[in-house]
């Protein structure tokens, strides 16, 4: 864990060159005019077929309708982990807890399968 008053830039210049990212926890303000404007552009995004633009908004604003819709395509593309995180993010834990479930039930699977091979 980092202390407070750790210098943050020195932390994390050891993941130069390593294609590494901070995430940030909330998004950038956005007055409501703003993000409303944004939303709509994001909607017709959507709409039009450019998910990846379309989610890229939605995360900037924290549209969680938008989010948890990126979520529903991913899941019908069978990216179903792309899925997981964008429920995750928006938060709907009515969509994430059945992929949660399927995922548990594979990892079941396999760890059941490694013990039959083990014997």
């Amino acid at each position: 864990m980092l202390k407070k008053n750790m210098d943050y830039k020195k932390a994390f210049e050891k993941f130069d060159g390593e294609n590494a990212f901070i995430k940030i926890t909330a998004p950038p303000s956005v007055d409501g005019a703003q993000k409303a404007a944004l939303n709509r552009k994001g909607n017709v995004l959507f709409n039009s077929g450019d998910i990846e633009g379309a989610r890229r908004i939605f995360l900037v604003t924290g549209y969680s309708d938008g989010i948890s819709r990126v979520g529903d395509y991913y899941k019908s593309q069978n990216r179903m982990i792309d899925a997981l995180r964008m429920y995750w993010i928006a938060p709907d834990r009515t969509k994430l807890e059945p992929i949660l479930m399927q995922l548990a039930g594979m990892l079941q699977n396999v760890i059941h399968e490694e013990k039959l091979s083990d014997e």
